[in-house]
């Protein structure tokens, strides 16, 4: 159900479980935290990692059962923002469509957001009697500032393309099936510089 692919110093990572709008489960979010966790044991083989989900929703968020079963307080969510904030390559999440839920948490990781048109961004853990990932309303906040961050944590915001981006959510809007191409793209400075350039901005960044 999360699939990788590597070429040409691109990694990508693909959330792949359409008949379920590709919710998360501790199995899978497992194999997305080793992928980042061997990425970062590579760095000059994964020079860029994407991620992206197949089909019309990057993700719903935990599958229900398993986060009544107690996925909704694993600390796999933290191993794996944790994983993508640590990298010293270039992340970029290339939203195929809708983020819900504790799937936002990889989403703030990365560096840059792509998101494809008609894409919708919520999180609703006030309602459904969950915290979020420790580190995500901090990540949140400095992308969107305080006060927007309580209105989608706490009062169940759900944000359009347009304003995710207006608000600093999301980098850039693409047509639908071209956000992928746009990450390539968007990869091509750091595939030609070295990665240990490529890392140096990074960490002068922050």
């Amino acid at each position: 159900m999360i699939t990788l692919e590597k070429q040409d110093g691109i990694w990508t990572a693909t959330i792949d479980r359409q008949d379920k709008a590709n919710s998360l489960t501790e199995a899978m979010l497992t194999d997305l935290a080793e992928i980042a966790e061997a990425a970062a044991s590579s760095p000059d083989d994964a020079r860029v990692l994407i991620l992206t989900g197949a089909g019309k929703v990057f993700s719903a968020g935990a599958d229900l059962d398993a986060a009544r079963a107690g996925l909704a307080t694993s600390p796999v969510w933290e191993r794996l923002s944790g994983a993508l904030a640590a990298l010293p390559c270039l992340t970029i999440a290339a939203l195929n469509g809708t983020v819900a839920g504790g799937a936002m948490g990889m989403v703030l990781a990365c560096d840059i957001r792509i998101a494809a048109e008609g894409a919708k961004f919520f999180y609703p853990v006030m309602k459904l009697g969950f915290l979020p990932q420790p580190s995500d309303p901090a990540r949140l906040a400095a992308l969107v500032g305080p006060a927007r961050a309580k209105m989608i944590l706490m009062a169940g915001e759900k944000i359009d393309t347009p304003t995710a981006q207006d608000w600093g959510l999301v980098d850039r809007i693409v047509p639908p099936g071209t956000q992928i191409e746009e990450a390539h793209k968007l990869a091509e400075d750091t595939l030609a510089a070295s990665p240990s350039h490529a890392a140096g901005i990074k960490a002068l960044i922050g």
